[in-house]
Order: structure tokens, then sequence, then C-alpha cells
């Protein structure tokens, strides 16, 4: 279907297209809006808070420090591995003002998933809390990288403050273990030698690449798929667009510089990348970094401060609040936007929150390589639960067939995507950018979807093996190849299954060699190869796995078994 196709099917308020020429680069809509709203809030953490002037005065001292005392060039990569602090917005939009690439790294990975993506990003800068600091000592030597710059969670806080908090993070809760780092450069100490330079400005455009976030593909092994500045403006616009959808009242559902919007899900995803650090920011509104989501009471609490407008969040998340008793109590009245994306939206749970807040949750579809929002429901009644809304301003989707065909209207289709946030392609992987761009720019999903005659989209399946826990990709392919490499496996197999919690969960049917293994042993090797999401949660030993005749596991017939 054409753009057009969808032009008299969105809200009052919300444009057909997006203006491609207004901005050049992220740092230019960063440095235009910390001018124009300088004075308002812009990011708050731990009960501290930056407006947009200190955002921009200590994100141009980390420039500074980057240009003066390292070597680093336009187009180098820096690893930006941070939970949600106010370090990391500093660190991020600081890294693109100086002209490098960011690279967004989980905290949570083991030391294998942090080797891989250094080294095949050839990052040569890392930021990186100092809880993390034993593992970045363990993988040091397998990378390029030549700069380490370390920052503690009391950082931005006042100094007694930040003492206290950095003193009961290291020796109360003993979070952070012991490592040998000399060559580190703390973070407070970068700022400091950058402050009052200035920052030599860099020529960046739409083509040029601004983040390479790491996503699996169906080969299992993490890529980075190359968002330029281009994707990410049009992304902050089109998303922009969507709340720019007229209330009952006549009034944008978003104004500037007036909104609070809640961000518990991790900055260095794709999803609350763009729509906490980046769409806010068009728009002068405040983001709440949280920086532990799963402390729920101590969530709640938080969100008993603000009279927020906005927060962004999934299944999980919704439930785990609701199920806290003084949720219920906390001030919802100015809640006009809650968004879910990441994973599949439970019915119950939609309900169940509207019932509580007086907002509906509204859920939208997107990918890494589509930076991300591809599609967006309206708000208010307007909204079509079990959908994932129409495609934002300026994209077009088709639904093709095995052959390439476009299917009509109401059939079903793998989901194709155009528009001017489709990922450049993968970061060195010309035939892996092949098998999902084509030259017309159509970006193949992977996902089986079909769009109703009233232009709404629904996901029905998938067509990759892929398993989606709370939000976050996990490639079978990866777990059985680390799994494969435990001397007691002879052949194994990962799928995934319905799960109330995280929607779906790692299930791995293993066939074991002589000598026995245990689910127990099997778990703790898991452990230490995978962050926490990707570790399989139901293990079933077999005598053997169903295969065709070539010897290829057919993972179809466990689901069906499972």
């Amino acid at each position: 279907m054409q753009p057009d196709f969808w032009s008299d099917k969105r809200p009052t308020g919300v444009p057909n297209d997006i203006d491609m020429g207004a901005y050049k680069s992220v740092v230019e809509v960063f440095e235009r809006s910390c001018k124009k709203f300088a004075d308002r809030p812009a990011f708050s953490n731990m009960g501290v808070t930056l407006t947009y002037a200190e955002l921009d005065r200590l994100s141009g001292a980390f420039a500074s420090y980057l240009q003066k005392h390292t070597d680093l060039q336009p187009g180098e990569r820096i690893a930006v591995q941070m939970p949600n602090i106010l370090q990391y917005p500093i660190a991020v939009f600081g890294a693109m003002r100086a002209g490098l690439i960011v690279v967004n790294t989980n905290p949570l990975y083991t030391a294998r998933e942090m080797r891989h993506q250094f080294k095949d990003a050839g990052v040569r800068a890392l930021v990186y809390l100092n809880m993390f600091g034993k593992l970045v000592q363990d993988v040091l030597a397998d990378t390029e990288i030549d700069y380490l710059i370390e920052a503690r969670m009391g950082d931005m806080l006042p100094s007694l403050k930040g003492w206290l908090v950095n003193t009961l993070v290291k020796k109360v809760k003993k979070m952070v273990p012991d490592y040998r780092l000399p060559q580190a450069v703390s973070f407070k100490a970068a700022l400091q030698q950058g402050h009052g330079h200035g920052v030599k400005p860099v020529a960046v455009g739409h083509d040029d690449i601004a983040v390479l976030q790491y996503t699996g593909g169906t080969t299992g092994v993490a890529k980075g798929a190359m968002l330029t500045h281009g994707n990410l403006v049009a992304n902050m616009q089109q998303v922009d667009a969507c709340l720019s959808q007229l209330g009952d009242d006549g009034t944008p559902l978003m104004k500037q510089g007036q909104e609070i919007m809640i961000a518990p899900l991790p900055l260095y995803h794709i999803y609350a990348f763009t729509a906490n650090c980046m769409c806010m920011m068009v728009n002068g509104n405040l983001s709440v970094l949280i920086s532990n989501p799963r402390d729920i009471p101590g969530f709640v609490k938080e969100l008993g401060k603000w009279r927020f407008s906005a927060l962004l969040g999934l299944n999980t998340l919704f439930v785990a609040l609701m199920d806290h008793p003084e949720f219920k109590n906390l001030d919802f009245s100015r809640l006009k936007v809650t968004n879910s994306g990441g994973t599949a939206l439970v019915k119950a749970t939609a309900e169940r929150w509207q019932a509580i807040t007086g907002c509906a949750v509204v859920e939208g579809y997107g990918l890494t390589e589509t930076a991300p929002v591809a599609s967006s429901n309206p708000y208010g009644t307007r909204a079509r639960l079990g959908t994932v809304g129409i495609p934002v301003p300026g994209t077009a989707f088709k639904v093709i067939d095995d052959d390439g065909c476009e299917q009509p209207l109401g059939e079903r289709g793998e989901l194709c995507i155009k528009g001017p946030q489709v990922m450049k392609g993968y970061w060195q992987r010309e035939e892996a950018t092949a098998e999902v761009l084509d030259a017309k720019g159509w970006f193949k999903t992977g996902d089986i979807a079909v769009i109703d005659p009233d232009g709404f989209v629904r996901i029905v399946d998938r067509k990759k093996d892929m398993i989606i826990v709370s939000g976050f990709n996990v490639y079978p392919n990866e777990i059985e190849d680390v799994v494969m490499a435990h001397p007691q496996v002879a052949s194994c197999a990962a799928i995934g299954v319905p799960d109330e919690k995280s929607g779906e969960a790692v299930k791995l049917f293993v066939v074991a060699r002589a000598g026995g293994l245990s689910a127990e042993a099997l778990t703790a090797y898991c452990r230490e190869n995978f962050t926490g999401y990707k570790v399989p949660k139901h293990i079933v030993f077999r005598d053997s796995l169903p295969m065709t005749p070539v010897g290829k596991i057919l993972r179809r017939e466990l689901r069906d078994i499972a």
C-alpha cells in the first residue's frame, strides 16, 4: 500500500508527512532545543534534575574532552554501557556532538556478548558504570578499546549525597566487584577537563551514521543496525507528529515544554532511546529516568512525586505496577499517553490499566532496523486494541507472499516497510543487508501481518524463529551455538513458549552425551554466557530431536509438542 492509502485514516492533527529538511542531524535538533527550552527541565534521576541549558553545558564539556584529550576522529565508535542515569544522555549527546558513532551496549551483557559487540563495531572508547568494571577488565585485552571513562552512580548528585550513594553501592550493597583499570578516567574528571573549552563543530548530515544499534538476526549473531542521523531525525518527527493528535478540546495531545514522561525502559534499547532520549527533546519536555524498574516499590514511590503525562512500558511492567497496593492511589489526572511496545500487549492488562488509571494503553510496532517506530495507534477512543495501529507519517507498509508478490487487503503476508526511518543497512554485513533491504528501500520484517481495509495493521505470526522475552529479541541460533559448546551436550534446540510474566520464555530441548548432565548445571552454564532474559526458563532432556532428512532440527515440531 502506498503512503496516500492512509492519508484519510489518520486522526485530526496528525500530518501525512514530515519535513525531512527541518533538521540536518540529531546534533542540530539537540542544540536548537537546548537554546529554545534552556531553563526547562530535560532529565531527572535520583532527585537531581538537569535543565536543557545544563544538559547543553555538560554534554558540551564531554564532547570537548573527547576532542581535546583523545585522538578519536569523527566516525569512530564509542560504546555507552550504563543504566538509566543522567550520565547516559550527557555521554550520548556529547559523543554525537564530537562526531562519534554511539554503540548502545546492554549493561547486563556477559563477557562473551560484550566481546562480540566491541570487536564487531571496532569500538575505541567505552563509557561504563563502575559496577561493570570487572567485566570490562575481563574483555579489554580482546578489544580495540583505547579509552575508558568510568561513571559512578553518585556522579551527578551533590557531593556529600554522591559520596554516600557511591559508598552504599560499593561497601554496603557490594555491587562493585574488585577490579583494576588504572587507565580509566572518571566521568567527573572528563567533564572537568572538557569544561569551558567549547565544542569544535563537526559536519554531519542525514546520511552519516549516528548509532550502531545491535540486534540479532535469523542467523543469531548480533548485527549492528546502522541508524543514521536522518533515520533518527525522521523517527523523532514521526513520533512527534503522532503525539500532535488533537484532543476533544481541539488542542494537541502533547504540549511543548509541559509534559513529563516516565522512562523505565532501558535507554540502550532502541524503543526508549528514540522515545525518551530523542523525541522528548524536539518538544522541550522532561524525561524522568528510572534506574531500576525491577524495584517496583521504589518505582511506585518515584511516580508519587510527579504529575506525569506519559509512560512508556511493556506488558510485564504494567502488570507488576498494578499488582503493587500503592499504585492505585497515585495521581493519574495528567496521564494522557501510555504506550506499549517491545512485546504483545495482553487484552486483560490493557483493560485493567484503563480501569485503574483512566488512560488507554496503545500499542505500536517497530524494529531496531526502523529506528524503531513504524506504526502507532491513535490515542483515546480511536485506538484499536489487538492492532499495532497505522503507519507513522511518511511511511508505507505492504504484505508480500513467499514469491514477493504484494497481497490484497485482509490477506496475510510478510510485512515490508518503507520510510525515512529505515536503517542504512547492517554494519559490515552486505549479504545480511541484501537479504532484508531491496533496491527500492523496502525492508522485510520477518513478521506476518494483515492490513485491514480500514488501514489498521495486525501482526499475526512470526516468519522467523525469534523469541521475544519482555521486549528483547532472543535468537534460537545464538542459544544453541553456545549450549552446543558444552562438552556434555550432543544436540539441542531452543524455542519460545508462552509465559504469563514475560510474554514468551526460552524452552531448551537437549540431548545429553553419555555421562549425564543436570538441568541445574546447564542453567548455571547458560547464566555465565547469557544476559538474564536469554537464559532458558525450561530445560527438557530427550533421547532425540525431530530432524529433516538432511539433519536440520525441526523447531516447528518441537513447538507443536510444547
